[in-house]
């Protein structure tokens, strides 16, 4: 009897602690919601943001996004690889996963103060190079433990079979194996660059914010989510508007990205 009271209960506190997270979560999105639509306007989308717009930041911070996407990428998966196909469980293997695991939960403003001590202060001035290096760091352990994860899902029946038809073992990860699990590599990249879309920290100590165009990757470079954060700060009520609907875009764009990150994984099913 009393292992069925303490059932209830704890289903009844489990219950209600979900219903308090949603509803917290659904206070800030509607919020935002009503907020950054009534600040709305299209043409923000072809103005910078001197003229009230926020096409430069759009710009900038998916020019930062890519070029990240492009160096962590091809450093995760090929770490990833490693791990599953070659480290045969060694000690260096469980080092790096544990590292990897550490990392993919380290303050994103330690990774921003890394990068400021590398790339930034020896050099005295601001950079899009050093953001992007700030974001890739950020999706690199994230990758690798997404290929790590979906290349053990892969029946080892796969591999013999590509061993028993003479394959090297170099093709039968590229063309079996990667094949196999790629849906759910893509998912990891879609997911791990859909967080850094939406990190604020590391550029603050990195790209800074440009309030003009430009793609001088070598200069401060703009950045959404910079602008976001200075925005908020400013007195007059055009720029906290313009902040509202900057953070509203920013919303929707990460949100798209995990439901196609969510819709692949089903599919995959």
């Amino acid at each position: 009897m009393n292992r069925l009271v303490l059932n209830k209960v704890i289903m009844i506190l489990a219950t209600v602690s979900a219903i308090v997270g949603m509803a917290f979560l659904f206070w800030i999105l509607a919020t935002l919601t009503m907020k950054g639509v009534s600040s709305f306007h299209f043409s923000m989308f072809v103005d910078d943001m001197v003229e009230g717009g926020i096409r430069n930041l759009l710009v900038g911070q998916f020019t930062m996004a890519i070029i990240a996407t492009i160096i962590g990428v091809p450093v995760g998966m090929m770490a990833g690889i490693y791990l599953r196909e070659y480290s045969n469980d060694s000690t260096l293997a469980s080092i790096m996963r544990n590292l990897s695991d550490v990392m993919m939960s380290a303050p994103s403003i330690v990774i921003g103060v890394f990068v400021y001590a590398l790339m930034v202060d020896p050099v005295n001035h601001y950079s899009g190079w050093a953001g992007s290096v700030a974001l890739s760091i950020m999706m690199i352990p994230i990758i690798i433990s997404t290929t790590d994860n979906m290349l053990s899902l892969v029946p080892k029946e796969l591999r013999e079979a590509g061993i028993a038809l003479g394959g090297s073992k170099h093709k039968i990860i590229l063309q079996i194996v990667l094949k196999a699990a790629k849906v759910g590599i893509t998912t990891g990249i879609l997911l791990a660059f859909a967080r850094i879309i939406g990190e604020t920290a590391p550029l603050l100590f990195t790209s800074a914010n440009n309030a003009y165009f430009t793609m001088n990757m070598n200069d401060q470079f703009p950045s959404l989510t910079v602008s976001i954060y200075n925005l908020a700060n400013y007195p007059d009520a055009e720029s906290r508007d313009l902040a509202w609907a900057a953070a509203f875009v920013l919303t929707m764009i990460v949100l798209f990205i995990n439901l196609t990150g969510r819709f692949l994984t089903r599919d995959k099913g």
